[in-house]
C-alpha cells in the first residue's frame, strides 16, 4: 500500500458507520450507564495510583491532577473523533517508566535540571508525535501481525513484575522518611515510622485480599445473581472506599499523618496551573537537547505503537463478532496527534491500556446479549402459546437476530436450528425446547458497538480532577496494595504464566490439570517442550526486566520486544516443531473443557428464585457470569474445543510423566 492508503479506508469505513455508533447508544437508553461506571471505575483508579507514583519518583514535577487530566483529555478526543469507539485510553505504566527515567536524566544535567524537565519532555512528545504520524501514514500497523503470543504476554509480564516491584519499594518506603520532609518532625520519630509501616502493611494486604475476593464474586454460591454481580462488578472500588474509611478509625493521639496520604496539589493550585504553560517554556530547552530528544522519542514511539495496536487488538477480537471495521492506521495517526496536545501542556502522554479495553468490549457483549436473550424469549414465548410448529419457532427466532443486526453465522443458525427442530431423547420422553432454559447455549456474542461509554467514562475521569480533595484522603498503602491487586489479577490467562506453574508440578501429579479446564497445548506438547519453550521465555523475560534496571540505559527497555519479531520468524523455528510451536505461541487462547463435576439433578442455570421479578434482576448479571467464563482476565476469549483425547484419561503429553 502507498502513504496514506490505510488511513484513507479507515477513515472511509469508520465514517460511513459513524452515525449508527450514536444512534446505538441513544437506543441503548439508560441501560448503558451499567458499562460506562464499570469502565470508568476500571480506568479512575490505576491512573490515580499512577499518579501517585509518578508524584514519588518525579519530585513532584507530576502528580494525579495530571495523569487523570491526560486520560480525559485523550479519552473524549478519542471518543469522539477515534476510529475504534470500544478502546480505552489512559496513562500506563510503561509510560510511568519512561517519564521517571527522563526525569533522572534531567535532574543529572545541569543545562537541564529538574526545572526543563516537563519542557524537555514535552520535545520528547513532539518527535513521538512526529513518528507515531510517519509510522500511520506509511502503514505500519500491517506490522502489529508479526507480534505473537509470546510478545504480547511477555509484555504483560514484565508489566506484572513491575507491578509488583511498586508494590514492594511503596511498602519499604513507609517505614522510612520522605525526601522532601523534616526528620525531625514528630511523626518522622522512629516509633511513628514503625507504627505507619505496620499500618501499611494491614492495609495493602488488607485491599488486595478483599479486592481478589470481590473480584471472584460471581463464583460465590451465596447471595442473588444481582448482588454477586454488583460485588464482582464494582468491589474493587468500594474496598478502597471502606479501607481508606478505616484509615480514619485509628486514636486521636496518633499524629494526623499516620498512615500518609496521597499527595498532590489541588487543581487551582500554582503546581498544578503550570502544566498549561509549558510550551512557554520549550524554547528554553537548549538545541542539542531537542535534537536529543529524538532518542527516547524511538524508545516511547516503539512503546505506544505495540502497546495501543495491541489494547486496540484485545478490543475486537475477531470472537466478539464485531460488524463495524477497524481503523488501526487512522487510530495510529490519533494517537500522535493526542501525544502532541499532551507534551505541550506539560501532561503524561495516554495511550490504549490492558486490561481496560477489552474489559470495555465485554461490559458492552454483556449488554447487547440481554437485549437480544429478552427478545428472542419473548418471540420464542409468543409461538409456542400459539401452539406453533418448530419450524415456526425456529422461523421466529430467527428473525430476531436478523432484525437486531447480529448477522449471525451459518453455524450459529444451524446449532440453533437442530435445538429447535429435533427434540433431545431422553428415557424415551421428548423433551421439548424451551427458550427460557436453552436458549443461553445458542445465543451468539454480539458487542453494543457506540461512542457514548466512552465519551461519558472520559468525562467521569476528567469531572475526578474536582474531587482530588478527596483522593487526597487514600492512604498510599491502599495504592501500593492496588498494584500489588493489579498484578496479580493480570497473570490468570497469561500462558507464560501457566507454563510456569506447570514446571512445578511432580509428574505424579500432572494428570490432575486434565480433569479441569486447561489451555490445549498440555495435550498436544510433550512436557519436554513446553519445559524447553518456558525456560528459554524465562531467560528471555530476565533480559527484558534487567534492561529496565540500566541507568539511563532503561529508555530501551522496549527493544527487546522488536527484536523479538526476528528471533520468533527465524530462531525459534530452528529450535521447536512447527506444529509446537503454532500452539505454544498460538494466536488464540484455546482452552480444552475438563471433565463435568456437576451432578445431573442440576440444571446448568443457577438456582435462583424462579418468580418474574427475581428472574428479572439476575438475568443480567446471569450473562455477565457466563461472558466472566468465556474470557480470561485480560479479556481474551477462549475457544472452548473438546479433547483430542477421546478417553479423556492421559494425553501423550502427560501420558509419559504419570507414576501409578
Amino acid at each position: 500500500m502507498g502513504p496514506f492508503r490505510g488511513i484513507i479506508q479507515d477513515v472511509k469505513g469508520r465514517v460511513e458507520c459513524y452515525k449508527q455508533d450514536w444512534v446505538s447508544a441513544f437506543c441503548s437508553g439508560i441501560r448503558l450507564l451499567a458499562p460506562t461506571f464499570y469502565v470508568f471505575f476500571a480506568s479512575a483508579l490505576p491512573v490515580i495510583a499512577f499518579g501517585e507514583q509518578l508524584h514519588r519518583d518525579t519530585g513532584g514535577s507530576l502528580s494525579t491532577v495530571e495523569t487523570l487530566a491526560s486520560t480525559a483529555i485523550c479519552g473524549i478526543i478519542h471518543s469522539i473523533f477515534g476510529g475504534q469507539p470500544l478502546l480505552i485510553l489512559g496513562v500506563a505504566e510503561p509510560t510511568v517508566i519512561m517519564y521517571t527515567i527522563l526525569y533522572e536524566f534531567c535532574k543529572n544535567r545541569p543545562e537541564l535540571g529538574a526545572k526543563l524537565f516537563l519542557p524537555w519532555a514535552g520535545w520528547v512528545c513532539v518527535w513521538t508525535a512526529f513518528l507515531l504520524i510517519m509510522l500511520a501514514i506509511f502503514n505500519a500497523c500491517t506490522v502489529i501481525t508479526r507480534f505473537t503470543r509470546i510478545a504480547e504476554e511477555l509484555f504483560g509480564m514484565l508489566i506484572t513484575v513491575l507491578f509488583f516491584q511498586e508494590a514492594i519499594k511503596g511498602l519499604i518506603a513507609e517505614f522510612g522518611t520522605p525526601k522532601a520532609e523534616n526528620p525531625l518532625l514528630e511523626e518522622y520519630q522512629f516509633h511513628w515510622r514503625f507504627t505507619n509501616g505496620l499500618l501499611a502493611i494491614i492495609f495493602s494486604f488488607g485491599i488486595l485480599f478483599t479486592a481478589m475476593v470481590s473480584r471472584r464474586a460471581r463464583s460465590w454460591r451465596y447471595g442473588t445473581g444481582w448482588l454477586r454481580g454488583f460485588i464482582a462488578d464494582y468491589g474493587v472500588p468500594i474496598m478502597l472506599v471502606i479501607w481508606t474509611a478505616l484509615s480514619y478509625t485509628l486514636p486521636g493521639k496518633v499524629p494526623s499523618s499516620v498512615p500518609r496520604r496521597l499527595v498532590c496539589p489541588l487543581p487551582w493550585e500554582s503546581a498544578s496551573l503550570y502544566h498549561w504553560t509549558v510550551v512557554k517554556d520549550m524554547g528554553k530547552v537548549p538545541l542539542v537537547y531537542i535534537f536529543a530528544a529524538f532518542v527516547p522519542a524511538v524508545m516511547v514511539a516503539g512503546l505506544y505503537f505495540f502497546d495501543h495496536s495491541v489494547a486496540s487488538k484485545m478490543a475486537q477480537q475477531k470472537e466478539y463478532n464485531l460488524q463495524k471495521p477497524s481503523a488501526y492506521h487512522y487510530d495510529m495517526f490519533l494517537l500522535g496527534v493526542m501525544t502532541l496536545i499532551c507534551g505541550i501542556l506539560g501532561l503524561p502522554p495516554s495511550n490504549g491500556v490492558l486490561p481496560q479495553s477489552p474489559m470495555h468490549t465485554k461490559s458492552l457483549a454483556v449488554l447487547r446479549r440481554q437485549l437480544i436473550r429478552k427478545k428472542v424469549v419473548k418471540r420464542a414465548k409468543e409461538c409456542i402459546q400459539q401452539q406453533g410448529s418448530n419450524s415456526e419457532l425456529y422461523g421466529k427466532m430467527q428473525a430476531v437476530f436478523v432484525e437486531m443486526d447480529t448477522a449471525p453465522t451459518v453455524k450459529e443458525l444451524e446449532n440453533l436450528k437442530e435445538a429447535v427442530m429435533k427434540s433431545n431423547e431422553k428415557d424415551d420422553a421428548k423433551e421439548n425446547f424451551d427458550p427460557d432454559k436453552h436458549i443461553d447455549a445458542y445465543l451468539p456474542v454480539r458487542v453494543n458497538e457506540q461512542r457514548m461509554s466512552n465519551l461519558l467514562q472520559s468525562l467521569l475521569v476528567g469531572l475526578s480532577i474536582y474531587a482530588v480533595y478527596i483522593i487526597k484522603m487514600i492512604p498510599t498503602s491502599v495504592l501500593w496494595g492496588y498494584f500489588a491487586y493489579m498484578a496479580i489479577d493480570s497473570l490468570p490467562g497469561n500462558q507464560f504464566w501457566e507454563r510456569i506453574l506447570l514446571l512445578f508440578i511432580p509428574p505424579s501429579r500432572r494428570y490432575k490439570i486434565l480433569e479441569g479446564s486447561h489451555a490445549s497445548f498440555v495435550e498436544s506438547v510433550p512436557f519436554k517442550t513446553i519445559a524447553a519453550f518456558t525456560i528459554l521465555q524465562f531467560v528471555y523475560f530476565l533480559i527484558c526486566f534487567g534492561v529496565t534496571w540500566i541507568p539511563i540505559g532503561g529508555i530501551l527497555f522496549p527493544l527487546p520486544f522488536f527484536l523479538l519479531i526476528t528471533l520468533r520468524e527465524h530462531l525459534l523455528p530452528k529450535l521447536f516443531k512447527p506444529n509446537h510451536l503454532q500452539e505454544l505461541d498460538a494466536a488464540e487462547y484455546e482452552e480444552i473443557v475438563g471433565a463435568p463435576h456437576i451432578p445431573h439433578n442440576i440444571p446448568p442455570r443457577d438456582k435462583e428464585p424462579h418468580d418474574a421479578e427475581s428472574e428479572k434482576c439476575s438475568e443480567d448479571y446471569y450473562d455477565a457470569e457466563i461472558l466472566d467464563e468465556m474470557t480470561t482476565h485480560r479479556g481474551e476469549l477462549k475457544l472452548r474445543t473438546v479433547s483430542r483425547n477421546n478417553s479423556r484419561s492421559f494425553s501423550h503429553s502427560f501420558s509419559e510423566d504419570r507414576q501409578y
